[in-house]
């Protein structure tokens, strides 16, 4: 095989992966644009509201430590102009106070400090510097381990340092960042799952359409969709369900067209297998020629009937009629269906349990599947019955090649004879025994699909559930 080039002569690029199919599933992409939309929001507020109840607060905390530590600088100032009261140290204990607060005075040279222990080195060069200078200055500063506010006022011939801690404030802030951080997380907790109810609302008639297309995929082909009322939504349900009725009585008609016309067949068709009976009980008396013809004409109309036959029981309702319901064991079905047949091992794993079927589409199944191995694949080499998950399981490996998993789901179809088609013996089948098949488990609710035998032909696979209803 020659493989195709591009124009220039160069190979055709490759295809990048599909991404769609990696993407999540349309619920939750509605639930995730609700869940960052809620974060993109309650961020932006809490971002807000962060800022400005911090600076109102870090505000309030420096205008309160600053008027005090003014208040507190002119009664130092009073107290070492007035000789009768030189009680500066005195003074700066009581200004301290008993919290993390310090106090501290720059008097010729010489610090004198009060209050929590600090490192007067420590204070800023520049805010001293401004305070020597005659200007009032205040920063905030780490002191002593905790977070505080340094507030400068000159005085004449000293400096007045007084440290109102930030600890408290500190604490508050933390506080606040914390639950809104909380609250934007809760946020998109919540906007995901108002955005996943929202998707499940939203997205109910597009899962009513897809089940009831499956059902129709499946053979239910009274499965509609209930009347809608929205405006968008109601000429949909109305095209399905119009489409699915115009599809019903379609295929009704074709299964009555099919039903009469092999029961129109059924008459001559039994005149002729009359007669080629007469012509082969006389086949001695022929002519070697006539004889070949009558031969041919024999293996025809054996497989004549056996299509119309099929025919006629394709033709019929598929659902399946509850009075014709009972309790199986499908054992003992496998094992009479197998009878006689040589070469063929049933194989019990465990204890399959008994389901109610129509017993005489279990029989057809298994027949038809055995009756398909001898037909294509060299017949069947081994039946196995097991307990399935919801049911029961049953499993036919034959003896041929196996089937490529392209033709698996051909293989169901009517008239799929596949390497045997247009062969004139009554071996090549007639096409229909696996649509057969496929059918009578459709009406049972279950399951059929062909898997690769470790024989190394094919098993054909038919799950069949417990309960019905």
């Amino acid at each position: 095989m020659v493989a195709a080039s591009s124009p220039t002569g160069s190979a055709a690029p490759p295809r990048p992966p599909n991404l769609l199919r990696r993407r999540l599933p349309l619920r939750w992409r509605i639930a995730v644009a609700f869940a960052v939309v809620s974060l993109a929001i309650t961020g932006l507020l809490a971002l807000a509201t962060w800022h400005l109840a911090s600076g109102f607060l870090l505000a309030k905390r420096e205008q309160g430590a600053t008027m005090q530590a003014a208040v507190d600088a002119r009664l130092v100032q009073e107290t070492l102009h007035d000789p009768v009261r030189d009680g500066s140290g005195d003074l700066l204990t009581g200004l301290a106070g008993g919290g993390d607060g310090a106090v501290a005075l720059r008097r010729n040279g010489t610090w004198t400090t009060s209050g929590r222990r600090f490192d007067v080195d420590a204070l800023p060069d520049d805010l001293l510097a401004l305070a020597g200078s005659g200007t009032p200055a205040r920063q905030r500063i780490i002191a002593g381990g905790i977070p505080v506010l340094a507030v400068a006022i000159p005085l004449p011939d000293a400096v007045y340092v007084e440290l109102a801690p930030l600890n408290g404030l500190d604490t508050t802030l933390r506080f606040l960042s914390g639950v809104l951080v909380a609250g934007v997380g809760v946020s998109g907790l919540l906007g995901l799952g108002l955005g996943g109810w929202a998707g499940r609302r939203a997205l109910r008639p597009l899962t009513e359409l897809r089940d009831a297309a499956a059902r129709v995929a499946a053979g239910d082909l009274d499965a509609r969709l209930p009347a809608q009322d929205d405006a968008d939504l109601a000429p949909l349900a109305a095209t399905f369900n119009r489409t699915a009725e115009d599809l019903q009585r379609r295929v009704r008609r074709d299964a009555r067209f099919a039903g009469d016309v092999s029961h129109e067949l059924r008459s001559p068709l039994t005149t002729l297998v009359n007669a080629v009976a007469v012509l082969r009980r006389r086949r001695a008396e022929l002519p070697p020629t006539a004889r070949q013809a009558v031969d041919l004409l024999d293996a025809d109309v054996h497989r004549f009937r056996k299509m119309v036959t099929d025919l006629l029981e394709i033709s019929r309702d598929e659902h399946v009629d509850p009075a014709d319901l009972e309790v199986c064991d499908v054992v003992d079905i496998v094992t009479h269906a197998v009878g006689t047949r040589t070469g063929v091992a049933v194989e019990v794993v465990g204890t399959p349990p008994t389901i109610e079927v129509d017993r005489r589409r279990l029989d057809r199944v298994v027949g038809n599947l055995l009756d398909n191995a001898d037909h294509h694949a060299g017949g069947a080499v081994r039946v196995g019955v097991a307990a399935a998950d919801d049911g029961v399981r049953i499993e036919v490996d034959d003896a041929g090649p196996g089937i490529p998993p392209e033709f698996r789901e051909e293989v169901f179809e009517r008239f799929a004879r596949g390497a045997t088609a247009g062969r004139r013996d009554e071996a090549g089948g007639t096409g229909l025994g696996l649509a057969l098949v496929a059918r009578h488990v459709r009406a049972h609710h279950g399951r059929i699909r062909v898997e690769d035998s470790p024989a190394g032909g094919a098993r054909i696979v038919v799950e069949l559930p417990g309960d019905r209803r």
